[in-house]
């Protein structure tokens, strides 16, 4: 289950576990393996990130290029272009947004713009990110991509032979092997540099080694060093397959889009065996070693490399280099992951072993089976699920959480009347909102008047605030809280004025642990530092609600520069 014990900061943003976090996926792409082409257009994807942030997701993730298996390569010119219009408008709603790219120049411009996550699926491998991460503040996703399964070896039967002939022979067949290897070097050597020679590790301030990416060796035989020197019947092919942008081009060594051909070709490709398993799963001791010791490397880079430690979360990457089997395997030992001390991400959604083990074939039909999926990640420890259908899962979620996790938190709801009874008016809501299930009343505030804000030609306002205990999400909380409002007569219609004379209005101010964005809802209240009749009613129920509410990120104007001043006491609640 989620772990309370984590936090999470990214940016100005400060993401507690005491639940477990929705990440909402929004590609900004024409060729994304379940919803390409959807949301390319950035209106279109705003106001879908927006509907998912309304909906319960607490962080939107959006990416300009397709990671899938076969994917074709974004520069990250393009990249930029797709995405930077959707970040700002995201984030200027209070959106926690995070930017799934793998290049520098767009995770520096999406930060710019107001990300307060990168999630690189290249794991921080690039000492050019690390060196951009640890100068800023925002939160980091540490992806694993690569094989994790031994390359296979095959062993020649030996026979031993102690005679001088056979020692001599033996020798000779060496002398002339070398003398062949050394022939062929020449022509190995491609760019200044011979094919299959290791990589040279790169070095990170402080002298810390930077590990090379974990995608292994392009196959010399079936994978070529870029699209260009690939065959003309293989380029007609991936042509017919997907057909990339005008600006989208193959990067002459790009190890990712490498490793996920060869992902798609082991996936899809069936290879006779005569040799039988005795499993059903392969051994998790060699998969868990690769992956959990990537993820806990890469991360002590980071740190070392000055990130500090609350800034990074893992995610083991579903999908990526490996075969459904090995995707099983390692979600079954989420616990082991989590016990690493890392926020952990669980991003499975509609990926190609949910839908193997779910019989989907339709990748935008895997959403049910995804939800299981995190559910038992949920379970085990994960403390972020990633998925496109945010919406169902928050029900699901909220569902299972209502019975599963006795969780009372504290929230404080501002209530305003300056039509008909006004303190009946405002004692009704309290009332009512003790009636909201999982929910009670633990304190009100005395019940101020104030001068009108914002809509100065009405009557005087009267003003409290309640404080509860709730078991709700942040979102099923203000419906409850607008049911009640329109049962005490709030008119919310386009025809009443905004800020104008109201019956009732009830305003969730803020929730213990919870931060979020959107165009429903807004916490902690956007509005809540320069209301006088707010912040005065919270004195009652808090010692310096100023101090407190500064602490938690939010400015808080001074008593003469606020709106709505509080002018005398009506009585008790």
């Amino acid at each position: 289950m989620a772990n309370d014990s984590k936090t999470w900061r990214c940016g100005k943003y400060e993401l507690s576990f005491d639940r477990p976090r929705i990440m909402g996926v929004l590609n900004v792409t024409p060729d994304s393996f379940s919803d390409g082409g959807e949301h390319f257009d950035p209106d279109a994807a705003i106001e879908y990130g927006l509907a998912m942030l309304d909906a319960g997701a607490d962080i939107i993730d959006v990416g300009g290029e397709s990671t899938r298996p076969g994917f074709t390569p974004v520069n990250p010119d393009e990249e930029a272009r797709r995405v930077l219009p959707v970040v700002r408008a995201l984030a200027k709603e209070g959106a926690i947004v995070s930017i799934d790219t793998r290049h520098v120049a767009v995770a520096k411009a999406a930060v710019r713009c107001g990300a307060s996550i990168v999630n690189d699926v290249t794991g921080f491998t690039d000492p050019k990110m690390v060196e951009f991460v640890k100068t800023s503040t925002c939160g980091v996703i540490v992806m694993h991509a690569g094989e994790v399964a031994a390359p296979a070896r095959t062993h020649a039967t030996v026979q031993l032979d102690t005679s001088a002939a056979a020692f001599v022979a033996e020798k000779a067949r060496e002398a002339a092997a070398e003398a062949a290897r050394e022939a062929e070097k020449p022509a190995r050597r491609r760019r200044g540099k011979l094919l299959g020679e290791p990589k040279p590790e790169a070095k990170l301030p402080g002298g810390v080694v930077q590990p090379s990416l974990p995608f292994g060796e392009p196959e010399p035989t079936s994978e070529p060093a870029s699209e260009q020197e690939a065959p003309a019947a293989e380029q007609a092919t991936a042509a017919e397959t997907v057909a990339p942008a005008p600006e989208a081009a193959s990067e002459p060594n790009d190890h990712l889009a490498a490793m996920m051909r060869r992902s798609a070709r082991r996936e899809e490709a069936y290879v006779p065996t005569s040799q039988l398993r005795r499993f059903t799963l392969p051994d998790s001791a060699p998969i868990m070693r690769r992956v959990m010791g990537f993820l806990s490397d890469q991360a002590r880079a980071l740190i070392h490399a000055g990130v500090s430690r609350d800034r990074i979360c893992i995610d083991p990457g579903p999908g990526f280099g490996k075969t459904a089997n090995e995707d099983i395997v390692i979600q079954r030992e989420t616990a082991k992951m989590a016990s690493l001390g890392y926020p952990l991400m669980c991003a499975v959604s509609r990926k190609r072993f949910v839908g193997a083990v779910s019989g989907v074939t339709e990748a935008a039909e895997r959403d049910a089976a995804t939800f299981g999926v995190c559910l038992g990640a949920i379970q085990a420890g994960a403390n972020i699920v990633r998925v496109h259908e945010a919406a169902g899962f928050a029900q699901f979620l909220n569902g299972y959480w209502a019975v599963a996790k006795p969780q009372p938190r504290r929230a404080f709801v501002a209530v305003g009347s300056n039509l008909g009874h006004r303190c009946d008016n405002i004692r009704a809501a309290r009332d009512m909102i003790a009636e909201i299930p999982l929910t009670c009343v633990s304190n009100s505030s005395k019940i101020y008047e104030s001068e009108p804000a914002y809509e100065m030609r009405q009557d005087a306002f009267a003003n409290a605030v309640i404080e509860i205990k709730t078991e709700l999400a942040p979102l099923v909380l203000l419906d409850e809280l607008m049911k009640i409002e329109a049962e005490l007569g709030r008119d919310r219609s386009k025809k009443a004025k905004a800020n104008g004379p109201r019956t009732i209005d009830l305003d969730l101010l803020w929730m213990d642990g919870e931060t979020h964005g959107g165009k429903k809802l807004r916490l902690p209240h956007p509005l809540i530092g320069e209301r006088d009749f707010v912040l005065v009613p919270l004195e009652d129920l808090m010692h310096d609600p100023a101090r407190f509410f500064r602490y938690n990120g939010v400015e808080v104007k001074e008593p003469e520069d606020r709106v709505g001043h509080i002018v005398g006491e009506l009585g008790r609640m």
